[in-house]
């Protein structure tokens, strides 16, 4: 839990080189398509200050910008001449999964929540079968609103257990089910902190893996504010993401 917790308060900021690649999947079709890896840039600040750029790889320029300030979000797509904005926290998924991408999805696998003193927190040893790791994982557990008990899981957090990094976070909804799940790998000294070479975030739901490779890393200094600012370019198309219609999609 030490560990956990200053790793958790080690960083307020990041400004990162990166590659991502998307993969996406639908549970209607069961197609799986993998979408070829870009580079870019991450930029955040605590406590929700969000900016991601893709880029084509050589040419450099930009295939998406994203910006989010916790409450609303804005992605542009030169390539659709398309301005997407709505609500960050928005949680209904859409057919086109690069759309379902939020916010705060990403930024509970770049910075990681403190373990509360009032959290209840149980102990296992376990193997990960995926990577066939001993580890160690530290169950956070709950209390719901309602009458009764209520106890649910909140979070999985795993070590490895013969160096102790972190090497995994499950994030769990207010049914069981897992809603985020991040692997980490790669840990190494950047910038003159501790942080992932390799992240991998896993939504289940909304049907999209990111995997996300740490190229170069500058963390806690202060990113002016101007650059989470992005407005919509002139002669782009609007689109309201998330706005119910009269038919009932999203």
């Amino acid at each position: 839990m030490a560990k956990y917790d200053e790793l958790a308060d080690s960083i307020s900021s990041i400004n990162a080189g990166v590659t991502m690649q998307w993969t996406s999947s639908s549970n209607n079709t069961g197609i799986i398509k993998q979408y070829p890896r870009v580079s870019g840039f991450i930029l955040a600040q605590k406590p929700n200050l969000l900016r991601v750029i893709g880029q084509a790889p050589v040419i450099g320029t930009n295939i998406f910008d994203m910006v989010s300030d916790g409450k609303i979000f804005s992605i542009y797509i030169p390539s659709k001449n398309e301005f997407l904005t709505g609500p960050a926290n928005l949680e209904h998924p859409s057919e086109q999964t690069v759309q379902n991408l939020r916010p705060h999805q990403l930024m509970q696998a770049i910075f990681w929540e403190p373990i509360s003193a009032s959290d209840i927190v149980l102990l296992e040893q376990a193997t990960d079968t995926e990577s066939n790791n001993s580890d160690y994982i530290l169950t956070v557990v709950a209390k719901g609103a309602g009458a009764g008990t209520n106890w649910a899981i909140a979070r999985k957090i795993w070590f490895e257990r013969v160096g102790l990094t972190m090497a995994r976070i499950q994030i769990y909804g207010t049914q069981g089910e897992i809603t985020s799940d991040i692997r980490y790998s790669g840990w190494q000294l950047m910038d003159g902190v501790e942080y992932p070479a390799q992240i991998t975030l896993v939504r289940p739901a909304e049907g999209y893996t990111l995997a996300i490779i740490v190229t170069k890393l500058t963390a806690d200094k202060e990113i002016a504010a101007s650059r989470f600012l992005l407005k919509q370019p002139a002669g782009t198309q609007l689109v309201q993401v998330g706005e119910e219609t009269g038919s009932g999609q999203n």
